[in-house]
């Protein structure tokens, strides 16, 4: 007995090592919102209606996020052309730390703004990073919770089955 219940708990731990949050989300339509974004243009989510989207929240003050915004800018740079969209929706309270940790590390990727936090609420946000996949009907999909590296591999998959969709 005690080695089944060692066995089951291996076998959580390495799903709940995937990222793959259990979210309330997932299957819904992906709540709309508009942000402000680093160019000063007002975002919205419907707009990206047709497109298989990424939204990734991130903080500066995650290491995880820093590690991962390269990997997730290479997927954006690879794919935008055939239908992917990538919002990167900051959490800080000051903007200027996102902007200088963005160009710092070169994204390309639309950076917005969530200072208030009412996006990140209505996303069940609760720890950094969170990444969810939108697909061209605007249904949520995957929510994936936190980064480890590969990660992005499993994105990678994700987003490829998305676009043949």
């Amino acid at each position: 007995m005690k080695l089944k219940n060692c066995l089951m708990g291996l076998v959580f731990s390495v799903f709940a090592a995937s990222g793959l949050a259990s979210s309330g989300l997932m299957g819904q339509p992906a709540p709309d919102f508009a942000l402000k974004s680093m160019t000063g243009v007002n975002l919205r989510l419907s707009e990206y209606r047709g497109d298989v989207v990424m939204i990734n929240f991130w903080a500066t003050w995650c290491g995880p996020c820093r590690q991962e915004m390269p990997l997730l800018d290479e997927l954006y740079s690879r794919y935008q052309r055939v239908g992917f969209s990538l919002l990167g929706v900051n959490i800080d309270d000051d903007s200027s730390k996102a902007i200088r940790m963005a160009t710092d590390l070169g994204v390309s990727f639309p950076v917005l703004f969530d200072t208030r936090k009412e996006v990140s609420k209505l996303y069940q946000v609760d720890a950094m990073p969170v990444t969810v996949l939108v697909d061209r009907e605007g249904v949520v999909r995957y929510v994936h919770q936190g980064y480890k590296p590969g990660y992005e591999l499993q994105y990678l998959d994700e987003i490829r089955s998305l676009l043949r969709e």
